[in-house]
């Protein structure tokens, strides 16, 4: 596509991938992305991020539309994702002589990318690089979404880059959000993948960057935000602002799926202990429920229990579903409760129980597995495991 200038001498240098339909495995990308790159011109030239590999071709060209024979020197690298470092080995075999300014954990991560040494500048928070009438001002904002992510503020043209956060998969014939018609459905899910489960760290960030006069949010992926940026700041503060009150106290969230109705019924004795010692409940058939629902609703709950009959000696597909969608970084330390109803074997709780340790819970082992029917014995010990669980998260 070629270098287009964004303002003052700062030119977006990427790449596009209209065709891309799956990225990192999990997400789908129906109108494919971008891998933004973007180069300030002073008396110092500045790379901010590279692309993935496989396009440093037209990168390169891109880059030297611009600059002609005149060298690169400073990378500044705010996230080493290999969409966004995959080329910096060639490229920095191109400009040999380049600083890589990035976090401490970027620099680490892109040395064991390249697999080589390089000149760099490890960066902290509010530190500054002069680069001739320009200042770049460097934020921290860890987990967003990875532990290496910093901002890029150029305070003379108020432009600021965002490696990950702000931005989406998607591919418009522009490169700016003027000129890309609605992309609403792909921010909006792009968030709930990407940054849905680090919203603490959306929030702190975005406090970080308010007092900032921003002209345009320079993003790693998606348009170039020019026309209204503080939208999408507010966006992903409305997005993020209900963590403010996770985890909510006494409150327990029971997800269950039931064949015969026994699991069920286990899953209503354990919320009426809950109740009867004052905890707040939700209780959900997880086939009947919206996924991006049960979500927010784990994220809030101060305890999960799960529950699950055992089919073919494992949990069911609906339950892996649940648990597959659930940070480990939101809910470290939560109370956590596995049970269901079983035919002849039950191994069902106690795989619910290994992944929940395995996302960080806290499990109450060692769960509670009952044979076809629960008797009354069964139920008066569900309801007496819920009060346990209403005493933890009080």
């Amino acid at each position: 596509m070629g270098a287009i200038e964004i303002k003052n001498n700062i030119y977006w240098v990427g790449v596009k991938n209209p065709d891309l339909r799956i990225f990192d495995i999990v997400m789908k990308t129906e109108n494919g992305t971008t891998y933004n790159s973007y180069l300030i011109v002073d008396e110092k030239i500045v790379l901010v991020d590279t692309v993935k590999d496989g396009y440093f071709n037209e990168f390169i060209q891109n880059i030297k539309s611009v600059i002609g024979d005149r060298n690169i020197d400073y990378v500044v690298v705010n996230h080493t994702e290999p969409d966004h470092s995959g080329s910096a080995g060639k490229l920095l075999e191109y400009y040999p002589d380049a600083v890589v300014y990035a976090s401490r954990a970027a620099i680490m991560n892109l040395r064991n990318i390249i697999n080589k040494d390089f000149n760099s500048v490890e960066v902290k928070e509010n530190d500054v690089l002069k680069i001739g009438e320009r200042t770049l001002r460097f934020i921290s904002a860890p987990l967003l979404h990875w532990p290496d992510t910093i901002f890029t503020y150029d305070e003379k043209d108020k432009v600021i880059f965002t490696g990950d956060a702000f931005g989406c998969h998607y591919c418009g014939d522009g490169i700016f959000n003027d000129e890309a018609g609605d992309f609403s459905d792909e921010y909006k899910y792009y968030f709930n993948v990407i940054m849905g489960p680090f919203k603490k760290n959306v929030i702190s960030a975005i406090e970080k960057i308010k007092p900032l006069g921003i002209d345009v949010i320079c993003t790693s992926h998606g348009p170039v935000l020019r026309d209204n940026p503080r939208k999408y700041v507010d966006i992903y503060w409305d997005w993020s602002k209900d963590v403010l009150d996770i985890p909510k106290n006494n409150y327990a969230l029971i997800l269950y799926v039931s064949a015969y109705g026994y699991t069920r019924e286990i899953a209503k004795a354990i919320a009426e202990g809950l109740k009867e010692t004052g905890a707040e409940v939700d209780i959900h058939d997880i086939i009947e429920t919206d996924m991006n629902e049960i979500i927010t609703k784990v994220d809030k709950a101060k305890a999960l229990i799960i529950g699950s009959p055992t089919i073919n000696q494992d949990a069911v597909k609906p339950v892996w579903d649940v648990l597959s969608l659930v940070s480990p970084m939101m809910n470290r330390g939560k109370a956590a409760f596995a049970f269901g109803s079983y035919g002849w074997s039950g191994e069902a709780v106690q795989l619910i129980n290994d992944r929940l340790k395995g996302l960080k819970f806290k499990t109450i082992e060692p769960g509670l597995k009952v044979q076809f029917v629960p008797t009354e014995e069964d139920i008066e010990k569900a309801k007496s495991i819920g009060k346990e669980i209403a005493a933890l998260i009080k």
